[in-house]
């Protein structure tokens, strides 16, 4: 972790404001914008973007996956360059929080993979982009968006140290356990094997 050089106020003030970019359920809001229903009564009932995907309408996932992703690297950018690294890593931790736990939906969020791949970028971008080639690589072997979020997550502690970037390694493993924890009932369905591929209309 980064030494808090900053003031409580101000890290507090760029927590809260994090938190509340983060809690913006995209997917939610694109499904309803173009009529695609409620997607919280659709697939998983996910607000992510891979059960958006399953409404059939890509170019709604993609546009999940991207903002998603860019509300929490967005929140690292604009924390580090008003005000330093620490609030850059604070800020990193509460847009993630905000997308699980949304205060707009009651606190039920999505699991935020695209938001952790978002925010790794912003923090450290090779291991960003190291652990989305990870991602890649396995939804291309497997084709189970699970597994791959799973793994991808878990191979960013390993990408830290290589691109020795240690400073952010207790951030990472936290937002790491919090996907895990996301991902309890996936995990459940890969051990059975009825965890369902990328693509299909039921969870």
């Amino acid at each position: 972790m980064p030494y808090l050089a900053s003031s409580s106020l101000t890290l507090a003030m760029i927590a809260l404001l994090a938190y509340l970019l983060g809690s913006v359920p995209f997917g939610l809001v694109i499904t309803r914008a173009l009529g695609l229903g409620d997607l919280r009564q659709i697939g998983s009932g996910n607000i992510g973007a891979t059960n958006v995907l399953r409404t059939g309408n890509k170019p709604a996932a993609l546009a999940t996956l991207l903002l998603d992703a860019g509300k929490g690297g967005l929140a690292v950018l604009i924390a580090r360059y008003l005000v330093g690294e620490d609030a850059a890593q604070v800020a990193g931790l509460c847009a993630f929080l905000g997308h699980l736990f949304p205060v707009w939906l009651g606190f039920k969020g999505g699991k935020g993979v695209a938001t952790f791949l978002g925010t790794m970028i912003a923090l450290a971008w090779p291991v960003g982009l190291a652990c989305c080639a990870t991602w890649a690589v396995v939804a291309a072997i497997s084709r189970i968006s699970s597994l791959s979020a799973l793994v991808s997550a878990a191979s960013a502690g390993v990408w830290l140290m290589v691109f020795g970037q240690g400073q952010i390694f207790v951030l990472a493993f936290v937002l790491t356990v919090l996907v895990y924890i996301r991902h309890a009932a996936n995990i459940a369905r890969l051990k059975a094997g009825t965890e369902p591929k990328i693509g299909a209309k039921k969870a």
